[in-house]
């Protein structure tokens, strides 16, 4: 293994560890209904993270089977949580002011820093994207404990009680990730790529950034999430109609994944984004955070044509 493969399972490893601290968590709550097949799912997340690449596939494959199971037959709840006193929440507000804030702008300026370094420097070839990811964390990490002067055991109490607040939706990124690569592996993305070289005139460069922006919009509205459409739809449009003709693969490729946020604004699929703050908010139409994105989403995506033109090409 190369110095970032085994860094990047470090990293992966600590997610695991995550997921086994709400596992344990749930056995501990005698009040928790379902607490053995809810830690049962999170022992088995847990599993899949940090043995992945050393067990038989078949075997990861049949953990997932399980956990959707698991999901489906509603067995995951969430278990007592220790939630901080509210007082002392607001009095620790209060003295931070926004100084708050400085962790989350460690995560996006050591991410962004990181990868460019890994991409663009030979000996910092180990800090691949996603490891810049992992260590802009531990920056982060550091970050709040210098500034709270909390002990370093809240990392692991708040993190997993962080986690087992956003449940089995948490993986659904990863999920929706797989789907898409699993569409590419059955051919999916030649078949759009047939049908759309019927309707997209050769070396027509305009029409095919169209066509990619809005396919990518239109299959996350399908899916409820870009990560399924950016591995179907940069395949069988953005390769060969845009990349194949010359245009840069580092513009495509993020602006292809922004467009498919467009189509997140306008669809129902996206319960955690669209439905679930209309719940919240107790609207009288369960679809009226969608109809007050869909113009945004309409404009920005027009936008992505635009910029796809002037920056890939």
């Amino acid at each position: 293994m190369t110095a970032a493969q085994i860094l990047g399972e470090v990293f992966y490893c600590v997610i695991g560890l995550v997921f086994i601290l709400v596992g344990v968590k749930a056995l501990k709550d005698d009040g928790c209904s379902k607490k053995v097949t809810t830690s049962a799912f999170w022992f088995l997340l847990a599993f899949t993270f940090i043995c992945g690449p050393w067990v038989p596939k078949w075997l990861v494959g049949a953990a997932i089977v399980v956990m959707a199971c698991l999901t489906a037959v509603k067995g995951v709840v969430q278990s007592k949580n220790d939630v901080p006193d509210p007082v002392e929440v607001r009095r620790h507000a209060d003295e931070l002011g926004y100084k708050i804030f400085i962790p989350a702008l460690c995560i996006a300026v050591v991410a962004v820093v990181g990868a460019t370094l890994g991409s663009k420097v030979a000996s910092l070839k180990w800090l691949t994207a996603n490891n810049a990811i992992g260590l802009s964390g531990v920056v982060a990490l550091i970050a709040v404990l210098l500034l709270t002067g909390a002990s370093p055991k809240y990392a692991a109490v708040d993190g997993a009680r962080l986690m087992d607040n956003v449940s089995t939706t948490g993986i659904l990124p990863q999920l929706l990730s797989a789907l898409g690569a699993l569409f590419t592996a059955a051919g999916v993305g030649d078949a759009v790529s047939h049908y759309v070289s019927m309707v997209v005139p050769e070396n027509n460069i305009l029409i095919a950034c169209f066509v990619y922006c809005l396919g990518m919009a239109l299959f996350t509205m399908i899916m409820g999430n870009g990560f399924a459409a950016f591995t179907v739809i940069m395949t069988g449009i953005g390769v060969p109609f845009l990349i194949n003709q010359g245009a840069d693969p580092i513009v495509v490729g993020a602006l292809g994944l922004t467009a498919a946020y467009c189509g997140t604004l306008c669809t129902p699929m996206a319960a955690n984004f669209n439905i679930v703050p209309a719940a919240l908010l107790e609207t009288k139409n369960k679809y009226s955070v969608i109809k007050s994105q869909v113009p945004f989403a309409v404009c920005m995506l027009l936008t992505h044509v635009v910029l796809l033109l002037v920056f890939a090409f």
